[in-house]
């Protein structure tokens, strides 16, 4: 609603990637009871951008450029091959921020916490169903834990809680999309190399973003699938109901929502979220494009759908951001911990006392913490969140809990008995910034009498 802090529902029924194949992104609302079949046994939480996602957009325009983290093997964007299947080369990563501005919405309407979660607040992260995570709903290397001892890696946490290494995870994706041609996708563009500034030679790289599907899937992309009815079809828009154009998702293959999105993005508060951007799909009662694109040829490796670019071509007139923006958005964060020594006991029969302790942020922009502990039968929950600098704005009346807490205790089965000593490591992820909080733990021995203990 205009006006209200309180964020729409983002179930969208319609758009389940098929479970099968390896989508990097899918739709739904966030189910924390599902968690723990994800990256993390817990829903780790996240900052929430204010209503008009002025923050979220800047940083897609910084991923779009690769000015977030270039030269990262995880977060940075690869170089692009370009040219004809024969004689392909690169050139740098770019992609056209309003495709990931609209891939953004599709996804998850630009929000990075649950659905429950107002805009200007901290709270749960967003995960869906089948473990997409926050805005760019990355699921690819977020369905199971791929770090030490079966917990989820340091990448995982920083894609689960910080909008930004979310969001520049899933340009890398849409690139590494883009990369599968002519291997694994049919090239678009062979009229003019490829050449990835013009919008439409994205077409397969945005369809392969929710899975290359076609019909048989649980959700078929394929844009001659007779579920979609007769071409041309009226073009998809996320702008208001009344603007003439199409609104049900169910009604479009994944690439006609995210191009359709493009040029009629969201209006918020009597806005729209970034400029319309017209992008032209391929006319699919032309015969250059209707034989290429046929079901026939729908069979791996998709030698026989290359196409050209679609006309008019356009380009996306955004200019690169300013290199100062990527300082305003990340912030320097500063680690600091509420205590640096703790005690914790436990008894075989009763379990373990736990320790509290805090994890906050001195500095500013989001601080994604990671911890770890030096023994296995150490327990930390959560061992992964943010903490919050005092420059990011939380909304009146939202939740706002800037400061992390993580609970130690001991696992009574697995501890030995006795005094023992061990650590916790706590990193500020994405910095070179390490605590470590020293953890005494006691095994209560009870001698007779009851409520007589002795350490």
């Amino acid at each position: 609603m205009a006006g209200s802090n309180l964020r729409p529902s983002l179930l969208l029924p319609a758009f389940l990637a098929a479970l099968l194949i390896a989508a990097t992104a899918a739709l739904g609302p966030a189910r924390p009871a599902l968690a723990d079949q994800c990256a993390f046994p817990f829903v780790p939480t996240a900052y929430e951008d204010l209503k008009d996602r002025e923050l979220f957009l800047d940083t897609i325009d910084l991923a779009a450029f690769n000015m977030l983290f270039p030269g990262d093997p995880y977060f940075g964007l690869p170089d692009l091959e370009v040219g004809p299947r024969a004689a392909r080369s690169t050139v740098p990563g770019k992609i056209p921020p309003a495709l990931l501005k609209s891939i953004g919405w599709i996804e998850s309407s630009i929000t990075q916490a649950a659905g429950n979660v107002p805009f200007g607040a901290i709270g749960p992260a967003l995960i869906s169903f089948d473990c997409g995570h926050g805005v760019a709903q990355v699921t690819s290397g977020m369905t199971v834990a791929t770090g030490e001892s079966g917990r989820g890696s340091p990448e995982q946490a920083l894609v689960a809680t910080h909008f930004a290494y979310n969001i520049a995870r899933g340009a890398v994706i849409l690139a590494s999309k883009w990369n599968e041609a002519p291997e694994n996708r049919p090239i678009a563009g062979t009229d003019n190399d490829a050449d990835p500034q013009f919008m439409e030679n994205w077409y397969f790289a945005v369809w392969s973003y929710n899975g290359f599907t076609g019909p048989g899937a649980n959700r078929s992309n394929h844009p001659l699938d007779p579920i979609y009815g007769s071409w041309p079809r009226s073009p998809y828009s996320c702008g208001p109901t009344g603007d003439g154009k199409g609104h049900n998702r169910a009604n479009y293959p994944y690439q006609e929502l995210v191009f359709g999105c493009a040029a009629s993005p969201p209006i918020v508060d009597g806005a729209p979220l970034w400029p319309a951007q017209a992008i032209t799909l391929p006319d699919l009662n032309d015969p250059v494009f209707r034989n290429a694109l046929r079901l026939q040829n729908f069979v791996f490796p998709y030698l026989a759908m290359d196409i050209p670019t679609p006309q008019p071509a356009h380009t996306d007139a955004t200019a690169a951001p300013s290199a100062s923006l990527r300082n305003r958005i990340l912030g320097s964060p500063q680690l600091q911990v509420s205590k640096q020594s703790v005690r914790v006991g436990y008894t075989p029969e009763t379990g373990s006392i736990t320790a509290t302790v805090d994890v906050q942020n001195g500095g500013t922009g989001v601080l994604a913490w990671y911890a770890s502990a030096s023994v296995p039968w150490l327990k930390l929950l959560p061992y992964t969140g943010v903490a919050v600098g005092s420059n990011l704005p939380c909304a009146r009346g939202s939740p706002c809990d800037r400061v992390g807490h993580m609970e130690i205790s001991v696992d009574p089965v697995r501890a030995p008995a006795g005094l023992r000593n061990a650590t916790v490591t706590l990193r500020a992820l994405g910095t070179q910034e390490v605590v470590v909080i020293n953890v005494e733990v006691s095994q209560v021995i009870r001698l007779g009498a009851p409520g007589i203990t002795r350490n």
